[in-house]
């Protein structure tokens, strides 16, 4: 779960959004986005990804849903879009044993396609971190001029930002609004 969050938030903000860290971005699109994920998501994923030559509008439809999923205004809502990304990924437990790790769940989807394996194993990723943590862990990056999304695993659920760059811009234009006034 802990291991999916990271990319599940990278996913979504390459595909969906289109402005980061104070700048506007452009969302890859196709092969540029299979590119762009794969370099984030390791050697593994990027070769599996790469060897499907309709991955990227699947990925894109993905990344939309996941979005939705993470900033559905109700619990209920996101509930709701994280079960029908689980049915629709067809998300099924078995267990694996890596190389110096105990066994353990993995929940990729039924589909013969990684984007779809990865769908149901992302889908699932939600529902045990809403399980665990509560709806509230998913949100909006609240740094001015940034729409990427965050997912909060922190013990006491204070994230408010996408990453560091971001924490360190609000904190800077709340010091220096303080030093104006």
């Amino acid at each position: 779960m802990t291991r999916q969050a990271p990319l599940i938030a990278e996913l979504v903000n390459l595909a969906t959004s289109h402005r980061r860290g104070g700048a506007r971005t452009r969302c890859p699109q196709g092969e540029e986005l299979v590119a762009a994920f794969a370099a984030a998501a390791g050697e593994r994923v990027g070769m599996a990804l790469r060897a499907d030559p309709d991955a990227g509008p699947r990925l894109a439809e993905l990344a939309r849903e996941l979005r939705e999923a993470l900033l559905a205004d109700q619990a209920a809502d996101q509930a709701a879009r994280i079960n029908a990304m689980i049915r629709r990924y067809g998300a099924q437990p078995y267990l694996v044993e890596d190389v110096g790790q105990p066994f353990h769940l993995h929940f990729h989807g039924a589909g013969d396609a990684h984007v779809e394996a990865m769908g149901g194993e992302f889908a699932t990723a939600l529902a045990l971190i809403v399980d665990g943590y509560g709806p509230d862990r998913f949100g909006q990056c609240e740094a001015h001029q940034c729409d990427a999304v965050y997912i909060d695993l922190t013990r006491n659920g204070s994230r408010r930002y996408c990453g560091t760059a971001c924490t360190a811009r609000a904190k800077t234009a709340a010091y220096r609004s303080r030093r104006q006034t």
